[in-house]
Order: structure tokens, then C-alpha cells, then sequence
């Protein structure tokens, strides 16, 4: 089982360090801040391995250069040109060791089309995927569409309920007051804001999330339920609330001018 510690970096980014217990090397996931993530490493006595990346956007590649200006180590990431430290590029279908650990690679395209995650069935499975998948929410569509977006979510959704769900921000309380506007009613979700508050105000990250969670309050995994439908339906009135695709549409739209 692998140890995952969050270093935190600019105002609400995890930038994730796993290790094997007791181990001394540590690969790092999005590393956006390359000095948060070089502290961070020298506060907890690691050496940096390797580095696996989800997608282009600065606050996850922003602190390549500075890390491999300190040794080259492998960094794994998305088949997009632009990240150009990366030095093996992966695609849905694709296995990458780290640590010992085989990660399967889902591409999960929406928040932008070279979005990937990476998935390790252990007996505790871990899932690091970045912006896509958030706790209580999931990522703007700044490059792909609803659709695409519904179906990466979907993928997340069918793995086991026990996953770790490791995203990149500390958005939990904000996506889980907009979650209680759309399901005022859902008792799970009254009860999981409750605690999440309470781990803020320990300044404690409310993250990991696991898949079960997501089920069963993020509204963006529950637009076939016909509270989320409905809740849609009262802010596009010619919504077809038998279409998730469209419900998911119109729950984004709902969120991003929340």
C-alpha cells in the first residue's frame, strides 16, 4: 500500500507525494509549484523518483522545470506535445509503474481534451485524477463538452465504491453548498458538509473522497436521479430530464454561474 501525503501549494492545489512505507524515494503527482513541492519533499526526508502528471494547465505543470533542474527523473503524463518534460506519454489502455505500483491510465477528457487519471486496483484502490472528477463536483469545461465530459465522469463512477478519490483542490465545501441547492433534501450530503466542515476548521483536508461518497452526494454523479432531474428542470424549464447528457448540461451551466 502506498503513503499519500498532501503538500500544499498556492491557495487550494494538493500537489499529491506517494511513497512506500518507510521509503525513502517519492514520486509526486502534479506538481505545479516547484518550490512547494521541493519544501515539501525536504520537510519529510524524500528523494524525488518521478512524477506523474494529469493535464496541461499551469498549476499542474508549472513546477516541471525547476524539480528536474534538480535531477532528471521520469515524468509520466498526457500524449500533448506542449508538456515538454514529459518523457513517456500515455493513453486510455496504458500501464505505468511507480513505486512499484502498475497505475492504469483512463483518459478522462472534458475539463481539457488531454485529461488523464491514473487508477492502482490495490487492496485499497487509488485514483489521482486531477480536475476531472472533484470532491462534490467535477472540473469546468474549458475545452471539452458536456458529453464528453458525462462520459469521463461515468468511467470514474464505475470503479469500485471503495476507490480513493485524490483530486487536486481543496473545493469541497464551496461544490458541497452548491450539491445542497440542488438536493437540499439528501441526508448523506447534510451529514457529509457537516463533517467536511468540521475538517476544515482543523485545517485538515476533506481529501481523499472515495467513489461511494461521489455516488451518493456529488450531483455531477447523480444527474440520472430524478432530484438532481428535477432540481435541473426548475432552472431550464424545456429540459428532457430523462437525458442525463442534458441534465449534466444544465447542472454545469447551473454550477459555473453559482
Amino acid at each position: 500500500m502506498l503513503e499519500v501525503t498532501p503538500i500544499k501549494a498556492f491557495s487550494d492545489n494538493y500537489i499529491w507525494c506517494l511513497r512506500q512505507p518507510g521509503g525513502r524515494e517519492a514520486w509526486l503527482v502534479d506538481p505545479g509549484d516547484g518550490a512547494a513541492a521541493a519544501e515539501g519533499l525536504a520537510a519529510l526526508g524524500l528523494e524525488l523518483g518521478g512524477i506523474l502528471i494529469t493535464h496541461h494547465h499551469w498549476d499542474h505543470t508549472g513546477g516541471l522545470d525547476d524539480l528536474l533542474a534538480l535531477g532528471s527523473v521520469p515524468v509520466f503524463g498526457p500524449r500533448n506535445p506542449a508538456i515538454g518534460p514529459i518523457t513517456r506519454r500515455l493513453a486510455e489502455g496504458d500501464r505505468a509503474t511507480a513505486l512499484g505500483v502498475e497505475f492504469q491510465v483512463l483518459e478522462v477528457p472534458g475539463h481539457t481534451l488531454d485529461h488523464i487519471a491514473f487508477y492502482a486496483p490495490l487492496p485499497t484502490p487509488l485514483l489521482f485524477c486531477g480536475d476531472t472528477l472533484f470532491a462534490g463536483g467535477c472540473g469546468r469545461l474549458f475545452e471539452g463538452d458536456a458529453p464528453t465530459m458525462h462520459q469521463s465522469l461515468s468511467k470514474l463512477a464505475a470503479l469500485p465504491p471503495e476507490t480513493q478519490v485524490y483530486c487536486a483542490h481543496e473545493y469541497t465545501l464551496a461544490n458541497l453548498a452548491f450539491a445542497q441547492a440542488v438536493e437540499p433534501d439528501n441526508p448523506e450530503l447534510a451529514a457529509r458538509m457537516n463533517r467536511d466542515q468540521a475538517t476544515r476548521k482543523r485545517n485538515e483536508p476533506t481529501v481523499p473522497s472515495t467513489i461511494a461518497t461521489e455516488l451518493a452526494t456529488n450531483p455531477f454523479l447523480r444527474c440520472g436521479e430524478t432530484t438532481v432531474a428535477q432540481a435541473a428542470a426548475r432552472q431550464h424549464k424545456k429540459l428532457n430530464t430523462q437525458d442525463a447528457i442534458a441534465v449534466f448540461a444544465a447542472v454545469r451551466e447551473w454550477k459555473d454561474g453559482f
